[in-house]
């Protein structure tokens, strides 16, 4: 059985993740290296342990959120698709079972907001992990927010935090904003398409999904 461990220990994987990140900063994306495939990954791990799937299923999504950028290494377009072929292939090699290595690269390949849906657990918890890591952090340090839209939002964004309520059956990204950087406008002008991908994916788990900025819900 192969574990989230021992995925996260593969040197092959790492390199991928690094140099995938290095192709991303050349093109001036945010921040795609191992801050954010980590935190994917657990924020995967909490939506499905929260909602009471196995422990398999749970170390199954943190796979797929670890390895679901890998793809970016040969180009961003279509790194979905390519990062799930990619996935097959390394998975295959350390004798994952089939069927669990369906439902990875059927996450992975399914995670990308131009082709994605919630086709299973691993993928609409994927998304929703996915689209939620907004954050100053990811901004690059040489980047100009003054320029680039997505670089400004992301800066603006001084905490961010998805909350889970299985009572209430709702997910609920709650983000404190620097107005003064980027106005609220200007997030749902370039996520508005991600959140509504983040709604269909809680759809998948029969639940709703909600956007708080500065205390208000705006979506």
């Amino acid at each position: 059985m192969v574990t989230y461990n021992e995925i996260k220990n593969n040197e092959e994987i790492k390199t991928y993740i690094r140099m995938a990140d290095e192709t991303m900063n050349s093109l001036k994306f945010t921040e795609h290296s191992f801050a954010h495939v980590v935190r994917t990954a657990d924020m995967v791990g909490q939506i499905l342990s929260k909602l009471g799937y196995s422990r398999r299923t749970v170390e199954l999504g943190q796979i797929a959120g670890y390895m679901h950028d890998i793809g970016n290494v040969i180009n961003r377009v279509d790194h979905a698709q390519s990062g799930a072929v990619m996935a097959f292939r390394l998975l295959d090699k350390m004798g994952m079972a089939a069927e669990e290595t369906a439902k990875i690269i059927c996450a992975i390949g399914n995670h990308d907001e131009h082709t994605a849906y919630p086709v299973n657990e691993l993928a609409a918890a994927l998304i929703i992990a996915d689209k939620s890591d907004v954050r100053r952090s990811r901004v690059r340090a040489k980047a100009d927010i003054d320029i680039d839209i997505h670089d400004r939002v992301n800066y603006a964004v001084e905490k961010s935090k998805l909350q889970i309520d299985r009572d209430e059956k709702k997910f609920i990204l709650h983000l404190t904003v620097d107005e003064n950087i980027s106005p609220i406008s200007e997030y749902f002008e370039i996520f508005l398409g991600r959140m509504l991908l983040c709604r269909r994916a809680a759809d998948y788990f029969k639940m709703t999904f909600e956007v708080n900025i500065n205390g208000s819900r705006v979506m």
